[in-house]
């Protein structure tokens, strides 16, 4: 078993100021540095997926601020920057050849939006054999809009745990993960 952290799209267009900001990102910004920490000092592989857009998009935009990886979580030259273009992380990208390369099993997943590349990326690693830990407080989603009806930022959050939970990944809080020595 070796354990890998993955770290998905945690770029300045999410936060305040940019071009998509998410509900409370500052708060999943927090526990991502702790996971990333514990990481670190363990010595285990971590893995950042940078999103960069087409042109047509309106966020993540190649060549902006936006795009770039929060300051807070800069990667070090030893940590791997995937960049991807569709929501799942695995898509036309090097991610499966760069965790085969490492021996990976486990990944311990976080990072934005929990609605879209969070939720696409644990249920292609499901598919690829991972074992899957998701860091719920370390996830950040936004409020949607389907039929006219609002959805609130913390039901898109809680129902799309829902439906990861045991089926495709164990999710856990930062703390847990630490208490429980994961």
């Amino acid at each position: 078993m070796k354990k890998a952290l993955l770290i998905i799209d945690v770029q300045n267009d999410y936060f305040p100021d940019g071009k998509c900001p998410l509900y409370q990102p500052e708060e999943a910004l927090h526990a991502i540095k702790k996971m990333l920490e514990h990481f670190r000092m363990k010595n285990f592989p971590v893995f950042y997926i940078q999103h960069i857009a087409n042109n047509v998009a309106t966020f993540f935009i190649p060549e902006t601020d936006g795009v770039q990886i929060h300051k807070d979580i800069q990667p070090l030259d030893t940590e791997t920057v995937i960049v991807k273009h569709y929501p799942n992380s695995f898509y036309e990208t090097e991610l499966q050849d760069k965790l085969r390369e490492k021996e990976v099993t486990d990944l311990v997943v976080c990072g934005m939006m929990t609605h879209m590349c969070v939720d696409t990326t644990v249920r292609a690693a499901k598919d690829y054999g991972y074992k899957v830990t998701l860091i719920s407080d370390g996830c950040a989603t936004k409020a949607l809009t389907w039929n006219s009806v609002n959805i609130p930022a913390n039901t898109v959050q809680n129902v799309y745990l829902a439906s990861l939970n045991q089926k495709f990944t164990d999710i856990v809080t930062s703390t847990a993960f630490f208490e429980n020595g994961l």
